[in-house]
């Protein structure tokens, strides 16, 4: 199968041609040069950004759906439950309140989203060195790994993007509020200080590996069959890593609602109050988010390396 988009391709075969699909991809520099590596995370950055931009109002209604906020859960029920919740947020605290917590996603995606490409470009060459490497096992290897880099260096951003997405009052937090109030709060443990601003990151961790793996997997495996391949790489990727994302938004919003519980007992509770259906609460909201959003992303990273010059 051809290397192409987001795939570098064999070290010891920098062009790679592929006449059966009539698709090109050549790296003009090392992918382990300083002017690609800041190019790539450019290219990488940028990407993460748009998409995240385009489905912000969902992001928002979907984190409220996901750690069962008692104003919105009512909304939960019904397909068309997201519509409701968000003409209620517009209604009761205005249009921009569909976007409260955007900048601070922004300002974690940049570097989220750069250091997730540009280490999945040094995975493969690191890794995939040869067209006989070329496996599936492998590129989700790759995927896996970059995005738990990523997402390790850039938690505490995440973190806070939620907590403020997460509140309803008009006077909310500040970033800076919202940073020193997760730092006091007490953990399980009886801790406070920075460690706070890592809780949730085991179920977070837990979900990144399959989902990072099965995205990059996914639309390099049927990126020359499909235009649509970012918008199924998305969902493939949503469905398989949802419950736990379940599990983690109901962890970092624990010090508001007074939950101290560890992963398995979130997940009981979970279970006790939906069922098995508590589990996936939310995943319309990210099946209609994460095809615009995967598919941007991808395309937005692929042009951006065309118009940076990485590749022709």
């Amino acid at each position: 199968m051809s290397v192409t988009g987001t795939t570098a391709p064999d070290a010891n075969n920098p062009s790679i041609d592929d006449p059966q699909h009539g698709c090109t991809s050549r790296p003009k520099k090392s992918t382990r040069s300083l002017d690609f590596i800041i190019r790539n995370g450019l290219a990488g950055g940028i990407a993460g950004c748009a998409a995240k931009t385009i489905v912000a109002p969902l992001e928002r209604v979907r984190i409220l759906f996901q750690t069962s906020h008692a104003t919105f859960i009512q909304y939960t029920t019904h397909w068309t439950g997201p519509l409701k919740a968000a003409k209620h947020i517009k209604t009761t605290h205005g249009l921009p309140a569909l976007f409260k917590g955007h900048t601070a996603s922004l300002l974690r995606i940049f570097p989220y989203a750069a250091i997730n490409f540009l280490a999945y470009e040094q995975l493969r060459e690191a890794i995939i060195t040869t067209t006989e490497n070329e496996t599936p096992s492998r590129r989700f290897l790759c995927g896996s790994i970059a995005g738990a880099i990523s997402t390790l260096l850039t938690y505490p951003l995440e973190l806070i993007r939620t907590r403020l997405a997460f509140e309803t009052q008009k006077h909310s937090s500040s970033w800076l509020g919202i940073t020193q109030k997760i730092c006091s709060e007490n953990t399980a443990g009886g801790r406070t200080g920075l460690s706070n601003l890592y809780r949730g990151i085991a179920p977070t961790m837990l979900g990144i590996l399959p989902y990072a793996g099965m995205s990059f997997l996914t639309h390099d495996q049927i990126k020359d069959w499909l235009l649509s391949c970012g918008a199924l790489a998305g969902i493939v990727a949503q469905t398989v890593s949802y419950p736990i994302e379940i599990v983690r938004r109901r962890i970092q919003v624990a010090g508001v609602v007074g939950d101290r519980l560890s992963i398995v007992e979130t997940s009981q509770r979970v279970f006790r109050e939906r069922g098995v259906r508590g589990f996936f609460i939310g995943l319309n909201i990210g099946y209609v988010k994460m095809a615009p959003m995967v598919a941007t992303s991808f395309y937005v990273y692929d042009r951006m390396k065309r118009y940076l010059g990485l590749a022709v």
